[in-house]
């Protein structure tokens, strides 16, 4: 006996977009099907009939027709024809049949979970390179051909094993190389086992969480400091400390407050991220001694340390410390292009293989071909040759910024400290109020500056704002251009007498002198 036929509805089925047809009809028959348009026992039209209502070859419809027989989706009676079946799959069950959804659950309530909910993963910039875009590099004058080259030649090269697994350290050659750029350009005394690749600076600072902190333990860094470097250490630390700066960056005595649980000190001394200031040599000797008293550990991130205007490059804090206390994070992004994702942490050899296995867990390894390709740009000696380049355009457009910002904006009450080093200046400001009308106006200009309550997080509690200027992303006439425009923007905010022309921002910097 023929079962009684649901009627069916064939309006919008029709496939009037390109590509496969099968598989479109496939998704639409299926959607109807979840969310009950479709109940179970509804009779499909015969492949023929519903093939020549939507204009389709009767392959197509029963390629479509097999799909959902193969999910489950529907059933054929033999010399009956198909039906939507009466016990749907548990993984595609109506859409009346369902609880609530899953995005109505509860998230779960731990300790990183709730830490991270503070956090907001940076805006990817769209669009093309613009002023004054913080954290990039001079990307117009990467040598792509020369990198394109050497991919292809590794691609036409490679060997069937290198398409495997990796070492979880990281490639050995890259490993080599880099640690002898350290030994030669930074003064770093270490071998290619006491060095890890990673996926750039921010996996090496969570993986030296994951692995130095205990249940219980506590990080600091400083107030205002590199807010992704909070996140980051959430993963581990029960709590993470902000310790105000002064003008020559964290102050050593207020970590006494924080008590035997601190463990783990994350800093940037060579170029304070953001404000800039590069703590001097006594200062880092106290850190050292604090954390040869305390048993506690140093977490140096070197970011852009490589770019320096004014007398010699400052020494890392690590190769300064004979206890081996200090940990160096390091980072290709400012060098080279930060979509590349490799970055490297130093550490003594005897935690290497912990580090390894650890990185393995997370994601077993960088790709293996761009390590490869790395290794061989160090090798031949393009490294070294764009390091010099990019040292050169950024003094330049350093220099450009300062000759602008003097002319049109110093006039203003603006002064602009000029940065010592890396590729970025910050403008100190009074106050929050002063901060979100110079960045709104500056948005409304088309001008990328960065708030500090966004880029380095709340600050500390003497107070201060201002905004990061990143100067290295583009050429010095888009520099110029950027600056007119701040001006014109900023002159009604300085005319309606806001704190930052009645008195020097830089002085909030230095109320809390050691």
């Amino acid at each position: 006996m023929r079962a009684p036929a649901l009627p069916f509805d064939a309006s919008g089925l029709a496939l009037e977009d390109p590509g496969p047809r099968a598989a479109t009809l496939v998704a639409r028959l299926r959607l109807r099907v979840l969310d009950g348009r479709l109940p179970a026992g509804t009779r499909l039209p015969t492949t023929r009939a519903l093939a020549q209502a939507l204009g389709l070859s009767r392959n197509t419809v029963v390629r479509a027709y097999e799909q959902l027989l193969d999910e489950g989706l529907i059933a054929s009676r033999v010399g009956d024809g198909s039906y939507v079946a009466a016990r749907l799959p548990s993984t595609a069950e109506p859409a009346g049949a369902r609880g609530a959804p899953a995005s109505a659950a509860p998230p779960p309530d731990t300790q990183v979970w709730r830490q991270l909910q503070a956090f907001t993963p940076g805006r990817t910039p769209d669009g093309p390179q613009r002023a004054f875009r913080w954290g990039s590099p001079a990307l117009d004058l990467f040598p792509a051909e020369v990198w394109s080259r050497l991919q292809a030649r590794a691609w036409r090269r490679h060997e069937p094993q290198s398409l495997g697994y990796g070492d979880p350290a990281g490639l050995p050659r890259l490993r080599a190389l880099l640690a002898d750029y350290l030994r030669s350009a930074r003064g770093l005394h270490c071998s290619a086992d006491e060095l890890l690749i990673t996926a750039g600076a921010q996996q090496a600072i969570a993986l030296a969480a994951l692995a130095l902190l205990r249940p219980g333990d506590e990080a600091a860094m400083e107030a205002p400091g590199y807010r992704a470097a909070t996140a980051a250490l959430t993963l581990a630390a029960t709590r993470v400390h902000r310790v105000p700066l002064d003008a020559q960056g964290l102050r050593p005595a207020a970590l006494a407050a924080l008590g035997p649980r601190c463990r783990l000190l994350y800093l940037t001394p060579s170029h304070q991220f953001p404000t800039g200031v590069s703590m001097p040599l006594q200062r880092r000797l106290d850190l050292l001694d604090w954390a040869r008293a305390r048993q506690a550990w140093i977490l140096e991130d070197d970011y852009d340390s490589e770019y320096r205007y004014t007398g010699l490059p400052l020494a890392p804090m690590a190769s300064l410390d004979a206890q081996r206390r200090t940990l160096y994070v390091g980072s290709l992004s400012k060098l080279l292009f930060p979509g590349l994702r490799l970055g490297y942490l130093v550490a003594p050899a005897a935690w290497m293989p912990t580090l390894a296995r650890l990185r393995a867990v997370l994601d077993r390894h960088s790709a293996c071909m761009d390590q490869q390709v790395l290794a061989d740009f160090i090798e031949q000696g393009h490294f070294l040759r764009h390091l010099r380049r990019m040292r050169r355009a950024a003094n330049e457009r350093r220099s450009t910024l300062l000759e602008a910002w003097a002319q049109d904006l110093t006039p203003l009450g603006l002064a602009l400290p000029p940065p010592d080093g890396g590729l970025h200046a910050f403008l100190p400001l009074p106050d929050a109020r002063t901060e979100r009308a110079l960045a709104d106006a500056a948005a409304a200009a088309g001008v990328e500056v960065g708030p500090m309550r966004q880029v380095g997080g709340q600050p500390d509690p003497l107070g201060g704002a201002g905004l990061v200027l990143g100067f290295a992303a583009v050429p010095p006439p888009q520099i110029r251009d950027a600056v007119r425009r701040l001006a014109q923007a900023w002159r009604p905010c300085c005319a309606a007498d806001l704190p930052c022309v009645l008195r020097p921002a830089r002085s909030a910097w230095r109320r809390a002198e050691n």
